[in-house]
């Protein structure tokens, strides 16, 4: 009976041990859990960061309790959350070779506006972290010309600017962090042009119209269009940030049957009332309506896809159309599961908040910084989204 006992106890202790190597996946079975297999991933991101440097924090120090304001351009998407988790690992790091706890830790404060083309909140977002007195600031604006006073009062304070993603036009920025802009839309407009067979007609969409990385995906998929692409037509270009202002001109084509027998006030009612119920499902509408042989379609970021295939997927042929655009993530990466992406820009945004808190660092010792970090991108396709080396980039 003792024996029995001893036996029992060995296997109910073996179960315990292998308890804890299992987990649950989403189908409710077990598989081996793999402790590393994030950090490789991260570490993987940290790797693609040119010049190298900016993938490690060693030699990095800063003052017991000193702050960083990181400031995105959005909340809502699955990139400006891995800008988040790169700028945090970065931080934590920092913590951990300084070995600092409790209150004399180093602090990430990391904020956005709700919107990626709120320029007003950023602004104000910009106002409140000065006020911090942070050591250094890293911002990725949402207008290249905006907070200009801002900048003044942090060099006024000592408090170093680090861009990243989006850029400015102030001289005095440390570093900018960033996606090479050009050459990813450079290939993304190689790999549209193969999808339509270097033949029709393209729709452009652009996040907004003022931002440099917005500025940059234009500008570089333009280009290699006109220089190399000479049997496609670029039939567009439309900037989200824009949209609004089309509801006018949209409101008063689809009223003239309505208006024709109107006086010029009862006509102006009519029309202002069915622009105030247009929403922006309608004005991407209408602007496939205007441009009936377009085939090929090239977004700039998440929020533009969504926008713009929730449109493309109410129509019947939507299976002509061939799609190309920036940003991974979970629902960037289920649409070109699913096929309504020929393929997809993926960036780099975790090495880019962990690069951008090592910039600030740099900056905040008084130690030089690169003019530019170039955090890399990879072109990812239904094909080849499950290799190791593309898995190790996804976000």
């Amino acid at each position: 009976m003792k024996a029995e006992k001893r036996i029992l106890a060995i296997v109910l202790c073996l179960i315990m041990i292998l308890g804890g190597c299992v987990s649950e996946n989403t189908n409710g079975n077990k598989e081996p859990v793999e402790p590393d297999k994030k950090e490789n991933r991260n570490q993987s991101k940290l790797d693609a960061l040119q010049p190298h440097a900016y993938g490690n924090v060693q030699g990095l120090s800063l003052d017991p309790g000193a702050i960083i304001s990181i400031i995105g351009r959005g909340e809502k998407s699955a990139y400006w959350t891995a800008v988040k988790d790169g700028a945090q690992a970065a931080v934590d790091a920092i913590n951990e070779n300084l070995e600092y706890k409790g209150n004399d830790k180093i602090t990430l404060n990391y904020s956005a506006p709700e919107t990626e083309t709120d320029v007003d909140g950023q602004v104000n977002i910009l106002d409140e972290e000065l006020d911090r007195y942070p050591v250094a600031v890293g911002i990725a604006l949402a207008d290249s010309s905006a907070s200009q006073v801002q900048f003044d009062m942090a060099a006024d304070n000592g408090i170093p600017v680090v861009a990243f993603d989006s850029g400015t036009d102030y001289k005095e920025v440390v570093c900018m962090v960033d996606t090479n802009n050009i050459e990813a839309a450079a290939t993304a407009a190689s790999k549209l042009c193969d999808a339509i067979s270097d033949s029709g007609e393209i729709l452009m969409f652009v996040h907004d119209s003022s931002s440099t990385s917005a500025k940059g995906r234009e500008e570089g998929f333009v280009n290699a269009i006109v220089s190399e692409h000479a049997g496609v037509t670029i039939a567009n270009i439309y900037h989200l940030d824009e949209l609004d202002a089309m509801k006018h001109q949209v409101a008063e084509e689809k009223a003239q049957a309505e208006i024709e027998e109107l006086e010029e006030d009862e006509a102006a009612e009519v029309i202002s009332r069915i622009e105030s119920e247009l929403t922006e499902a309608d004005i991407i509408n209408y602007i496939f309506e205007q441009h009936p042989e377009a085939r090929g379609i090239y977004t700039t970021s998440e929020s533009v896809a969504k926008a713009v295939l929730s449109v493309v997927d109410t129509f019947e042929n939507k299976e002509e159309y061939k799609v190309v655009g920036f940003d991974g993530g979970e629902n960037q990466l289920n649409r070109l599961e699913t096929g309504k992406f020929t393929g997809l820009i993926v960036q780099n945004p975790y090495g880019i908040g962990y690069a951008t808190v090592v910039a600030c660092v740099r900056a905040a010792m008084g130690e030089g910084n690169e003019a530019i970090v170039d955090a890399g991108f990879t072109w990812v396709t239904e094909k080849n989204m499950n290799d190791e080396a593309i898995q190790n980039m996804m976000y």
